[in-house]
């Protein structure tokens, strides 16, 4: 007897071994393994990973009153000048100090933006696709709505009229537009995700509305958010950048990649002083192309484990 219930714990622990190996790796295996196997976005990952020590990082070593002082009698170094690596802005002002603030600035809206812009967008989405029917067509035509209305314009007049406008209003500003498109990102999934079987097994066991959308559907578009967090940023530094560069965004006094970027609107600027404009745009550059590819990198990820599912 105990020879035969010997073999047949055997049995059993081979045929959850077998089980165990047939089940489809998590979600971080495959994004891992997919960004491995490009080289392209393992360059990107690392080029990612050493812009942010050196705008995070570095700016730790930085006193912001000291960076932003105008100092005239050194306005205007070149490369290399009076050991200044990226030489000076017209206010004598070093650029690589403001290269490292200006970066990390640009960055932390691009990710506030966008954190506030899924969070909304994905409630809204999940609730649109969830319930459908007049829910749904209701929320779409306030979207629809919110999507035609010219952002850059709406942003431009609202930073003239606030008072006290700072870095957190120009969030708020940007955020306030971006959910919509995230929303109907959302609710496409949740459209194909509300009729399957674990659905329909959830209502039939008397699970709440809300605990199928946020326990039941929410894990299985986990993939969908990744990839969207990632793209999106480098979305919402573009568009700080651009507000930046045309006056609008952050506040002459605090650093970021467009306000060095606007140096070249001026023509002399752009012939004779590149130090001025070029590092920030090099930078933003690589950082918009970096994340793509880390973007396109977890997509592929993120069709993958479908497949594997």
């Amino acid at each position: 007897m105990a020879e035969k219930k010997e073999t047949a714990t055997k049995k059993a622990n081979k045929k959850d071994a077998k089980q165990k190996a047939t089940l489809p790796p998590s979600g971080f295996k495959v994004a891992v393994r997919e960004i491995l196997r490009s080289k392209s976005a393992c360059i990107a990952l690392i080029i990612i990973i050493l812009i942010l020590l050196f705008t995070f990082g570095g700016s730790l070593f930085l006193n912001r009153a000291q960076v932003t002082e105008m100092n005239i009698a050194d306005a205007y170094y070149g490369w290399g000048e009076a050991g200044h690596l990226l030489g000076t802005d017209d206010g004598g002002r070093d650029i690589m100090k403001l290269l490292m603030m200006g970066g990390r600035n640009s960055i932390m809206i691009g990710i506030s933006v966008t954190l506030i812009t899924e969070i909304v967008g994905l409630i809204v989405g999940l609730i649109s696709g969830y319930y459908g029917g007049a829910i749904d067509s209701v929320i779409m035509r306030i979207v629809d709505f919110v999507q035609i209305l010219p952002q850059l314009p709406i942003i431009i007049v609202l930073t003239t009229v606030i008072r006290n406008y700072n870095a957190v209003t120009l969030v708020f500003l940007i955020a306030m537009f971006g959910w919509t498109t995230t929303a109907r990102y959302y609710r496409s999934f949740i459209l194909s995700q509300r009729d399957r079987d674990y659905v329909l097994a959830s209502k039939t066991s008397g699970s709440s509305n809300l605990q199928i959308m946020f326990r039941e559907v929410l894990p299985n578009i986990t993939s969908m958010i990744i990839i969207d967090v990632v793209l999106t940023i480098a979305g919402n530094i573009g568009i700080e950048t651009s507000l930046s560069y045309l006056g609008y965004g952050l506040p002459t006094t605090t650093p970021s990649l467009g306000t060095l970027i606007g140096f070249a609107d001026d023509p002399v600027n752009v012939i004779s002083r590149p130090w001025l404009w070029l590092p920030a745009t090099i930078l933003l550059l690589v950082i918009s192309l970096s994340i793509n590819y880390v973007g396109r990198a977890l997509q592929r990820a993120g069709d993958a484990r479908q497949r594997e599912n």
